[in-house]
């Protein structure tokens, strides 16, 4: 399934969070400078890509400089896709910030129910980059699990391209800006490599991350009211979120409604059975 969803919303939030152009300063040697130029966003969003399954065969340097594949991090657990660049002046960090906070007000553990894989989308960033952030990032979500759990992947521009490609992610470097204008959110996915859930924005909702998860395997996790919260709830691609399904509601409500009027109905024909059986006996 393909639908394109929220790409001018979060292109917006990549666009409002970059540093805003320049305001001419006057007159210099005899000419006006010219304002820059608004960051190009129509290159910047989510194109969803539910059900569609990632390459893994792509290969990318880990934290440590070894040389990885994607299907080394999948096969058991649902994976968590964090797409950024870890020399970003601003959104990028906010949106790593904002992953650790949702991610810490989240009884699962990263590396025990899930794993995360942050990868760069800058072909020139490399391992020694990626593994400061770990460092940095791991220390501040204080779980020991995440050692084995949460990676740090830089790769060559093939690599990148092919993976941003399959999960939808569109960006652009932003010359005037000497950044990239992209925009924020992460993917949910299964633990055979398929996309499974968009989360779009910065700070995830704990709720939409715990039943994204669940949805996204058929492994045990979650207690059995998480999987009643989770048949009450269904995922809207359009918001990124899960909602109230009503109609799942209202078709509950209606069963246990008919079982109870046939329960009462059961009961009170075997009551007049009986009762006429003691009446037969009587007139005996």
């Amino acid at each position: 399934m393909k639908a394109r969803s929220f790409a001018a919303a979060v292109a917006l939030l990549a666009v409002t969070a970059a540093p805003a152009p320049a305001p001419a300063q006057g007159f210099t040697g005899g000419k006006a400078e010219t304002p820059q130029p608004p960051p190009p966003t129509k290159d910047v969003g989510f194109d969803q890509k539910l059900g569609d399954q990632v390459p893994l065969n792509l290969v990318f340097k880990d934290q440590e400089g070894r040389t990885v594949r994607l299907s080394d991090y999948f096969g058991k657990k649902p994976v968590v896709l964090n797409l950024v660049y870890f020399d970003c002046p601003m959104l990028c960090g906010m949106a790593i910030e904002g992953l650790l906070r949702s991610l810490r007000a989240l009884t699962f553990d990263v590396g025990k129910e899930f794993d995360v894989l942050t990868v760069s989308f800058d072909s020139r960033e490399g391992p020694e980059l990626a593994k400061a952030k770990r460092a940095n990032v791991l220390e501040q979500y204080d779980r020991p699990s995440a050692e084995k759990g949460w990676h740090f992947l830089t790769g060559d521009e093939a690599s990148i391209r092919a993976l941003t490609s399959a999960v939808g992610f569109r960006y652009v470097w932003d010359e005037s800006q000497k950044q990239f204008a992209h925009a924020t959110g992460i993917v949910v996915l299964t633990p055979q490599g398929r996309i499974s859930r968009y989360f779009f924005g910065i700070e995830h909702s704990t709720k939409d991350l715990r039943l994204g998860l669940m949805d996204s395997t058929s492994e045990k996790i979650g207690s059995l009211a998480d999987k009643m919260l989770l048949m009450c709830f269904h995922y809207d691609p359009k918001s990124g979120r899960y909602t109230p399904a009503i109609t799942k509601v209202l078709k509950g409500g209606a069963a246990l409604t008919l079982l109870g009027l046939v329960s009462f109905i059961v009961v009170m024909l075997r009551r007049e059975r009986r009762g006429q059986g003691g009446d037969s006996k009587r007139a005996a």
